[in-house]
């Protein structure tokens, strides 16, 4: 199936805006899967995070969670975003994580397309993120790069003695229109409409 799914356009894959309780535990199921992340050793926090993340964005404004299945209908990629403690119009983008065998196709470049439209459309004026300074993550920094994120940071020893938190910044240069809310776009089949 895989290989099948390589062979379609980019344009063709659909990225759906969680909005259900169902939707959030198969995303909170398919983060802790042995096929989400590559560094199993999930701390206490992240544990609890992929547990009870997903259910608790559901009462947020502007804490969403986006979602790609494959053709039967499993979870095969996921991103996150919420506004900071503060709301005052930045975002942390939390998680972007890629089913292993759905990995180099291009869906992590479309899931983040569609989260910063999202808080481009409501005025964010910057996008904060961060990974672990692990070989595992070095795709992903390389993605941080690539999309225009500067490195602004080092946590030493965060995760666990050896393994660094580092940050990354996007500044966005857009006035602010908390109103506006993207809806579905027929053409490129991404679902980035606002929940609130």
């Amino acid at each position: 199936m895989n290989a099948e799914w390589k062979a379609e356009s980019i344009s063709e894959i659909r990225v759906k805006l969680m909005r259900s309780v169902e939707e959030a535990g198969r995303i909170s199921a398919f983060f802790l899967s042995e096929w989400s992340f590559d560094d199993q050793r999930h701390t206490p926090g992240e544990l609890e995070h992929f547990t009870n993340g997903p259910f608790d964005s559901l009462k947020q404004q502007h804490h969403m969670y986006w979602y790609i299945e494959d053709d039967s209908g499993a979870i095969v990629a996921v991103t996150s975003c919420k506004e900071n403690e503060h709301r005052t119009n930045g975002y942390l983008w939390d998680y972007l994580v890629v089913h292993r065998n759905y990995r180099r196709l291009g869906l992590a470049a479309v899931l983040f397309d569609s989260l910063e439209g999202y808080i481009r459309s409501i005025g964010g004026r910057y996008i904060l993120t961060y990974t672990c300074d692990l070989p595992e993550y070095i795709p992903i920094q390389r993605m941080f790069k690539a999309r225009g994120f500067e490195l602004i940071g080092r946590y030493p020893h965060y995760y666990y003695d050896g393994e660094d938190r580092i940050a990354f910044y996007k500044k966005l240069d857009c006035e602010a229109k908390p109103e506006i809310a993207l809806v579905e776009n027929a053409n490129s089949g991404i679902d980035q409409t606002d929940r609130t």
